[in-house]
């Protein structure tokens, strides 16, 4: 699948620039971010497919699942729908905000890693490359949201922390399969998050 350039340069640009000392309405960044997020989603698993597919065996068997697999530098988006629905606004975005800025990270890792194990996957390089895009936008819509809100916003921090170099290729493949799976966990997340907001603060 091809990103055509100008669509993907857009993606980070969707926020129009706020006016310094004017109030601003938490409605235009949700809706924004909403409809950011629903494209995201669109692509979620075309991302995943295309990652496995260029992994081998076992990855690219049919059916392929390992949701045991996890990363303590990437948090998993499942939770329970109790506890989804009792978060606040700060702690709803919160948690985004620091799920897509672990992504980012883990999504240049993963492309840097599939250069170099895969150097003849230019479908596959793109779409990573796309992804961490779209991510690095949502996060900038989420920051809008939160500044909306009066909600402080998380300072960046390195998620990644020291990288085992001497990882093995098929280290490198589980990562790259656990960030590309959780990617989508959390668009799909997102969508339910700014949802729940987009009807809390209407337009």
């Amino acid at each position: 699948m091809s990103y055509p350039l100008a669509q993907l340069c857009l993606l980070p640009l969707l926020l129009s620039p706020l006016s310094v000392g004017a109030p601003i309405s938490p409605a235009e960044p949700i809706s924004q971010a909403y409809s950011l997020a629903l494209y995201m989603q669109k692509n979620t698993s075309t991302l995943l497919q295309t990652y496995l597919q260029y992994q081998g065996s076992p990855f690219s068997d049919p059916g392929f699942s390992a949701p045991e697999l996890q990363l303590s530098s990437l948090p998993p988006a499942v939770v329970s729908f109790k506890t989804w629905h009792a978060l606040d606004d700060g702690e709803r975005l919160g948690h985004a905000q620091g799920a897509f800025l672990a992504l980012t990270q883990h999504l240049q890792l993963v492309g840097d890693d599939q250069r170099d194990l895969n150097p003849g996957s230019p479908m596959l390089l793109a779409q990573l490359g796309a992804a961490r895009l779209r991510a690095q936008g949502l996060l900038g819509n989420m920051a809008a949201i939160m500044t909306a809100l009066g909600l402080p916003i998380p300072p960046e921090e390195d998620t990644l922390g020291v990288v085992p170099f001497g990882a093995s290729a098929f280290e490198r493949k589980c990562r790259g399969y656990v960030v590309t799976r959780e990617y989508g966990h959390w668009t799909d997340r997102a969508v339910r998050d700014l949802a729940l907001l987009k009807a809390k603060y209407p337009g």
